[in-house]
């Protein structure tokens, strides 16, 4: 079993790259689903959110309004460590369960958003970093998820740099081109990844 550790920091494309490697057979567990997954509604990871941050960051209907919390979160390094001291642990025992799963063979991708900056890279056999300049990040956010400059901006800054997320990797793709580009250049590192493998 070969473990991937893939990352890239907001609006770089890794989900695109994610979706593309699980196409070529690669067994994904994105941490951020599983972060969904542990505070949806009748979760304990849900109860614990609202014990630290109170109603406020719940919707009508009784789930987690992300874009509240967000804000909250975003703007204050105490709470988001409060946060992440909520989530993390819960994401950590369900990923050991999905691991526990997959076949003894597989290329076992890690969906990880904040890899480097939780000093999980010496988890991975190989650590893939998925690369786009600041620029087109905020680009990317305003145009696909409709999000404020601003907001952009924050929530880039409170993650890693783009250095320290280069350094940490073994494998990098560029993504500022077109999707043929990003296909070609996720086409190769699959058969990167899959002669590692057979090599042990």
């Amino acid at each position: 079993m070969l473990k991937i550790g893939l990352t890239g920091g907001i609006g770089s494309g890794k989900s695109e790259v994610s979706r593309r490697l699980a196409a070529r057979g690669a067994v994904v567990i994105d941490a951020d689903r599983i972060a969904r997954e542990v505070v949806e509604p009748g979760t304990v990871g849900l109860a614990r959110v609202v014990a630290a941050f109170g109603d406020e960051v719940l919707r009508p209907d009784g789930s987690l309004d992300r874009e509240r919390l967000g804000a909250i979160v975003f703007a204050d390094p105490d709470k988001l460590a409060v946060l992440n001291s909520i989530v993390h642990p819960l994401v950590g025992e369900r990923v050991a369960e999905l691991q526990g799963r997959a076949p003894d063979d597989a290329i076992l991708v890690y969906d990880v958003p904040l890899l480097v900056e939780n000093k999980l890279a010496p988890l991975y056999d190989v650590v893939v970093v998925v690369d786009a300049s600041d620029e087109v990040r905020i680009a990317r956010l305003a145009e696909h998820r409709g999000m404020p400059e601003s907001d952009a901006k924050a929530r880039i800054a409170a993650q890693a740099g783009r250095e320290e997320r280069l350094r940490a990797a073994h494998i990098v793709i560029p993504n500022e081109g077109s999707l043929d580009e990003l296909e070609a250049r996720v086409s190769e590192v699959c058969e990167e990844l899959r002669s590692r493998a057979a090599r042990g």
